[in-house]
């Protein structure tokens, strides 16, 4: 169905989400640095002693997660524009599968750094 949302509306629209986004970013980041440290500890630190967290290891993965952060909401901002561009009948359904599928493919990135803990411990270990 046709919003008629006009272009400043459907910013607006963007832009009301893009807190939920960066939260979902946030906790899945979390998350996914527990999990790390979990999997890291129990498959890859038994096997390889170079493997370690310390302060400074997770200081220096904080930080590289807040430019990443950065980096996904540049990445949002261009969902606004695809939403302008592409999508003709100005629908909701249209906005909101693109907003959703955005959400995420971005919110299951930070998974890929236990994923291969995983990968690495059946690679070179088990």
């Amino acid at each position: 169905m046709n919003s008629n949302l006009t272009k400043s509306q459907i910013k607006d629209w963007w832009s009301q989400r893009r807190l939920n986004y960066n939260l979902g970013l946030i906790i899945s980041g979390f998350i996914a640095f527990v999990l790390y440290v979990i999997l890291g500890i129990n498959l890859i630190m038994p096997y390889d002693s170079e493997f370690e967290i310390t302060l400074f290891t997770i200081v220096f993965q904080g930080i590289g997660y807040l430019i990443m952060i950065v980096f996904a909401n540049l990445f949002y901002s261009l969902g606004v524009r695809q939403d302008l561009n592409y999508n003709k009948g100005n629908t909701n359904d249209f906005r909101k599968n693109l907003y959703n599928l955005g959400f995420w493919f971005s919110v299951s990135l930070p998974f890929l750094a236990p994923g291969m803990i995983v990968i690495s411990y059946f690679l070179n270990f088990h």
